[in-house]
């Protein structure tokens, strides 16, 4: 561990390690995290053998114990058995329409059903022609900002015998809708949206939500088998995978890949608040910019941290993980990984950040093949 008090270089203090690098209130710096990197290679690197080339995060060893530094609700999981009731009562209104799209070996429909606050969601339906009944599906999440992606690229599962549906989140690229109605900031990003009402106002509560929703509609096709149902995705895609399972625990398998929403603080400490994150910095600069109100702002950003809903999934887990990455940092994916009590493997890229992630894809698709 380093001593700064800014803008001199640290100072070592001895058995504390460079991983805990956390502002102090005082006004100094224990280890302040725009200087990390210059920690670790001025002093650090030169003195170990590092078992991965990381210069701004943790060593695997330590990621592989790692617990997460966001502030967990008091009452968390009371704010999730709510939402779950909520949604029990929500008639799912299910609508499927022919898409233009179609395919020899899939049905390709655009489905609409019902969530929180009476939004219309809709996800890409794909159901095989020709497999035998009832088949196993697949459950697909996309990243922030995006959409469901082309009806081609889920051909390949189709074609196995599974049927796909694949989400639009609120408000994103697709063509769910947004009911809005929240108080405060909604200029700019999902993380904070809905932080200055009351817990249920979060954005992310009810796409979240979303996620079991359609999962619950699918598994309840009468040509659906539902225990062979599994889910993935990337980035956001890959929380969204996490929260599905964790909030619908029938699904038997999750293949996550660099999770994103997950252990808000520790991202903020280390200076990650940036590309998906920036709204973190933006929203304080704007609102909180003496940071009076962090506690609170991270406790309450915890309602929809995907750490905190990790210990409920029961589905096997396979995330795949760059260690390079500097988007969705391995320490706050860790968080995430290491609270799941299900059987469990994490497939790393030392060498890759947030990115394509070599074979990866096809390694989804075979474990897939095996519900």
């Amino acid at each position: 561990m380093y001593l700064f008090s800014h803008p001199t270089l640290p100072l070592p203090i001895p058995g504390r390690e460079p991983d805990q690098l956390l502002p102090q209130s005082g006004g100094g710096w224990e280890g302040v995290s725009s200087y990390g990197t210059i920690v670790r290679q001025l002093f650090i690197l030169p003195q170990m053998e590092p078992p991965m080339p990381l210069l701004f995060d943790m060593s695997l060893e330590r990621l592989q114990s790692y617990e997460g530094r966001n502030p967990r609700p008091a009452d968390f999981d009371a704010y999730w058995d709510r939402a779950l009731t909520e949604l029990d009562s929500i008639a799912p209104a299910v609508e499927l329409i022919p898409a233009k799209f179609q395919s020899p070996s899939a049905d390709c429909f655009h489905m609409y059903f019902t969530g929180t606050g009476g939004a219309r969601v809709h996800a890409k339906l794909l159901r095989p022609k020709n497999a035998p009944e009832p088949h196993p599906a697949i459950l697909m999440f996309h990243g922030y900002s995006g959409d469901s992606g082309d009806w081609q690229s889920k051909l390949g599962f189709v074609a196995a015998g599974y049927t796909v549906a694949a989400l639009d989140c609120r408000g994103q690229g697709g063509l769910s809708e947004d009911v809005g109605g929240v108080p405060g900031w909604t200029l700019r990003g999902h993380i904070v949206r809905g932080i200055d009402g009351a817990p249920e106002d979060l954005l992310y509560r009810h796409i979240f939500l979303d996620c079991a929703r359609m999962a619950q509609v699918v598994m309840d096709m009468p040509d659906v088998d539902e225990n062979r149902v599994g889910a993935t995705g990337g980035s956001q895609g890959g929380a969204l995978t996490l929260a599905c399972v964790a909030l619908e625990p029938r699904v038997k398998r999750a293949a996550p890949v660099y999770p994103f929403l997950s252990d808000y603080k520790r991202v903020w400490e280390i200076d990650m608040d940036k590309d998906a994150y920036a709204e973190l910095r933006e929203w304080f600069r704007k609102f909180d910019p003496r940071h009076e109100r962090e506690e609170e702002v991270f406790t309450r950003l915890g309602y929809v941290d995907i750490q905190f809903l990790a210990p409920r999934i029961r589905a096997e887990v396979m995330m795949g993980v760059g260690l390079m990455d500097q988007i969705c940092p391995p320490s706050s994916q860790y968080a995430a990984f290491n609270k799941i009590r299900s059987p469990k493997t994490a497939v790393h890229y030392p060498d890759f950040g947030h990115e394509k992630l070599p074979d990866f894809d096809d390694r989804i698709f075979e474990w897939m093949m095996e519900l």
